[in-house]
């Protein structure tokens, strides 16, 4: 243990001793890649970043039904869920899309129509000036790096107009087929409530008449002292005695679709509300606004990386010259 620790401090010394001995070298090297990588940094194209700041609404959903609960929750903000969901519409296609559409970001970004990769050019210099992210208090990050300042700022709050688009399309393209299949099913009843109705109102014609109407027609007939009127009204029995009960039974079919119908309402309004309402669904707490500084490059973390990295390379690169002349002597 002893030995070994003894060899350990020598192996150091000598380390120490070879660094002093090369100290001119290796502290010449590191400056002068310090200085090239400093003065190499002014040729990068300078990027300014704007950001936004938005929260995500605790209720993206209208439905009729939870409309009492509607208005307090969407006053509240999301939480860990509808923050994920943002932030995936936010890294989706059509939000890309749009913004690359509106922004011309193909000429912006000097990608040739004729080149044959110029939509994975397109999506890798997307994600490298887009970027979206939660923080830690539950609201999302939106990036947007660019060498033009105020067209920075412009795409960012671009973007947060963007949101409620793409989500309500989505929403929409979900609950329109079912509003359709509502709608339909809701003119079916009223169809069949028109047609009971018109059979009704064939047998009314004829004199037939409701089953409460029907049950005084014997006392009008007694009642009556004029033979014209209780010939009428022996008419009149005949006749509601013959088709009276189909009269009540197509009254009574009438009477349970019209309580079907007024049932089927409630689930028509809910879709046709699910279908046709723009919802908000974030919060924004900031705005991009035009930067005055540049973000990119960072001059002194590029220099230091510099600074650090030609240090090992110079030191390692000593070292082995040093071992090589080593070996060579002694073969």
């Amino acid at each position: 243990m002893e030995q070994t620790d003894l060899n350990l401090n020598k192996e150091r010394e000598r380390l120490l001793t070879f660094l002093f001995r090369k100290r001119k070298i290796i502290l010449s090297f590191s400056f002068v890649a310090s200085a090239l990588a400093f003065g190499l940094s002014y040729l990068i194209t300078p990027l300014y970043l704007s950001t936004a700041i938005i929260f995500p609404a605790a209720s993206s959903s209208v439905s009729f039904s939870e409309q009492r609960n509607t208005k307090a929750s969407s006053m509240d903000f999301g939480e860990e869920e509808q923050a994920e969901q943002l932030v995936q519409i936010l890294q989706s296609a059509q939000i890309k899309d749009l913004i690359v559409e509106k922004f011309d970001l193909m000429k912006h970004y000097n990608i040739s129509e004729s080149d044959g990769y110029k939509y994975d050019k397109l999506n890798k210099a997307y994600e490298g000036h887009f970027s979206f992210e939660r923080t830690r208090f539950g609201s999302i990050k939106i990036d947007v790096l660019d060498r033009d300042p105020k067209l920075a700022a412009r795409m960012a709050n671009e973007i947060v107009s963007l949101i409620d688009t793409v989500k309500n399309n989505i929403i929409r393209k979900r609950t329109l087929p079912a509003f359709e299949i509502t709608k339909r099913k809701k003119e079916q009843l009223e169809n069949e409530i028109n047609a009971l109705l018109n059979e009704m109102d064939s047998l009314s014609k004829l004199g037939v008449v409701s089953l409460d109407v029907r049950s005084r027609l014997f006392q009008a007939l007694v009642d009556s002292k004029n033979p014209q009127e209780k010939k009428l009204l022996q008419k009149k029995i005949e006749i509601n005695s013959l088709l009276g009960s189909t009269f009540d039974g197509l009254e009574r079919k009438r009477n349970e679709k019209i309580t079907k119908l007024e049932d089927f309402k409630v689930a028509y309004e809910q879709a046709e509300s699910d279908a046709a309402t723009d919802f908000s669904h974030k919060f924004v707490v900031q705005r991009a606004t035009v930067a005055d500084k540049k973000d990119q490059p960072k001059r002194l973390i590029i220099t230091i990386i510099a600074a650090i990295g030609s240090f090992i390379f110079i030191v390692f690169s000593l070292l082995l010259i040093d071992r090589y002349k080593e070996l060579k002597l002694k073969s």
